[in-house]
């Protein structure tokens, strides 16, 4: 008899485990052990960063959002499950975006004192958006009402900040999937804010037993199905033209150097040069379109009519190229007025033929907030950029039409096209900044979803890397890794059609959450009547 009672009393104890377990933690929350509890919840957030790219590590979320949950819904007051929000979120931004710091370090015999706080200080305001779910979802009845608030309330925490001082919508839990096309077709209805919610979905139903588990699983497939039937048709045949995206991987600090000015030019007119020999060779009777990165140029080529005849020189006839360089506007007296963050458009003979402006400007990197109230500017100059009127749709003889995105504008789900849809984007960045780090692999992952949401080819030419062309699906056609030295040649791909999302922008995944917020609230009413 004993012998048959001892499995029961091991099965007893294992079922109570999570009692005990629940317990535990509503002791510590609520007792002297409460400061344990924050650092667990900043190594929670700080594990959670492991599924962004490029490490993709998407299994931790299953531990660390469902700590986070679980640790937030224990807390006896809404002050400490505040702070519990706080703290997670802040490992999260710190862990997600430690690679700022690659940015002070090429100044860091002026900005060294920034080194430790930078990154922890940039964190704190966006640690504060983790308060939205945790503090809504504790008004909603325990069970799934509480997980579909908490799913709903995220994702309208991530919309608003991608909206608010000026936006950020960066380490967007949606992200995690970009590591290959399949995964991130469902971004073409619901854009990346839906796969956000999709996410939390995903990785909280378990807590809910097996009949969650089975939900979250029926949930993926159902994903990946998708995704599969989205990518069997066929290709369209590229557009006839040959696109070379020129990386001249030059690093960021000596970028701007007096003496390194020339051979930097040079070095992008030599590879514009191999390069053009390449898509002559490879793609014969194609038009040739030529990109250059962000500020690629060390002279202002719409300014410079001879240097911009040394830019195009290795150009044949028809072909063009889109060149980052800085613009400016001058006084009769020589002294610039103006100056802008461009996209240049020349001809073979180095004629500018159109310039697009950077419309959404990087806080303390191109214009300093609040000017001479806070002491950091990690572009030295006289003059603030100037952002451009807004994107628009740029037609060039012999090309189809683009949208222009420059560095960051990219990030921003729903607002990368212009009214008038062109038939492809173009990115250019430099992420010299962030040298070789997690940055530019995140940067790239949101470039990929762009391309899906809006259902449309993106050419991506970086300083330092990661260049690449992706299709209208978000497949990758070529590429170039971080820290090469080279040129990315690719056919054009075709036009896709207009996607959901494209048409419908963000009102898709905001009425997504607002539904799922809903059925919380009703769930929530049904469960209080019954009580």
């Amino acid at each position: 008899m004993q012998g048959r009672e001892a499995p029961a009393g091991r099965g007893a104890r294992l079922r109570q485990a999570p009692a005990r377990f629940q317990a535990a933690l509503t002791r510590r929350l609520a007792g002297p052990g409460f400061w344990r509890a924050l650092a667990t919840a900043f190594g929670l957030g700080a594990f959670a960063a492991l599924a962004l790219p490029p490490v993709h590590l998407v299994p931790v979320l299953l531990v660390s959002i469902p700590g986070l949950f679980i640790m937030t819904m224990e807390a006896p007051t809404a002050r400490r499950a505040a702070l519990v929000a706080f703290a997670w979120g802040w490992g999260f931004h710190v862990a997600g975006l430690h690679w700022l710091t690659n940015a002070i370090l090429t100044e860091v015999e002026r900005y060294w004192w920034l080194v430790p706080l930078a990154v922890p200080g940039l964190a704190l305001p966006l640690a504060a958006f983790t308060l939205v779910p945790a503090l809504l979802a504790r008004r909603a009845a325990p069970g799934w009402p509480r997980i579909l608030a908490f799913a709903a309330a995220w994702v309208a925490a991530e919309m608003l900040r991608g909206i608010l001082f000026t936006g950020f919508p960066w380490n967007l839990i949606g992200t995690v999937w970009a590591f290959g096309a399949l995964p991130i077709q469902a971004a073409a209805w619901i854009g990346v804010h839906g796969l956000s919610l999709a996410t939390m979905l995903v990785v909280l139903a378990p807590m809910r037993g097996w009949r969650g588990a089975a939900a979250s699983l029926a949930g993926i497939a159902a994903f990946a199905a998708f995704g599969v039937v989205r990518l069997l048709p066929q290709e369209p045949d590229p557009e006839p033209v040959a696109l070379v995206l020129v990386q001249g991987n030059v690093a960021q600090e000596a970028k701007w150097r007096e003496d390194s000015r020339l051979p930097i030019f040079q070095r992008y007119i030599d590879l514009t040069a191999a390069g053009v020999r390449a898509a002559q060779r490879d793609a014969p009777g194609s038009r040739i379109l030529v990109i250059w990165p962000e500020t690629a140029s060390p002279f202002l080529l719409a300014n410079d009519p001879g240097a911009a005849r040394l830019a195009t020189a290795p150009l044949p006839p028809g072909a063009t190229l889109l060149a980052g360089s800085v613009r400016a506007e001058f006084a009769p007296d020589g002294r610039p007025t103006r100056v802008w963050n461009s996209l240049v458009a020349l001809d073979a003979q180095g004629s500018v033929l159109d310039a697009y402006d950077k419309v959404h400007l990087v806080p303390f990197g191109e214009y300093t907030p609040m000017r001479g109230l806070l002491p950091i500017r990690l572009v030295i100059s006289a003059l603030d950029f100037t952002p451009g009127p807004g994107l628009r749709r740029i037609s060039l003889p012999g090309l189809p039409s683009f949208g222009g995105l420059i560095c960051y504008e990219v990030i921003f789900p729903g607002a990368v096209t212009p009214a008038d849809r062109p038939a492809f984007l173009v990115n250019v960045t430099n992420d010299a900044w962030f040298g070789v780090s997690a940055g530019p692999h995140q940067h790239l992952a949101t470039a990929r979803l762009r391309a899906v949401e809006e259902g449309l080819p993106l050419a991506r030419a970086a300083q330092t890397g990661i260049s690449a062309v992706f299709d209208a699906r978000g497949r990758e056609v070529e590429r170039l890794g971080l820290a090469e030295t080279g040129v990315v040649l690719a056919p054009l791909p075709a036009t896709g059609s207009a996607t959901p999302f494209a048409l419908l922008g963000l009102w898709g995944p905001f009425t997504l959450l607002v539904l799922v917020g809903v059925a919380a609230g009703i769930l929530s009413a049904r469960n209080a009547s019954r009580v």
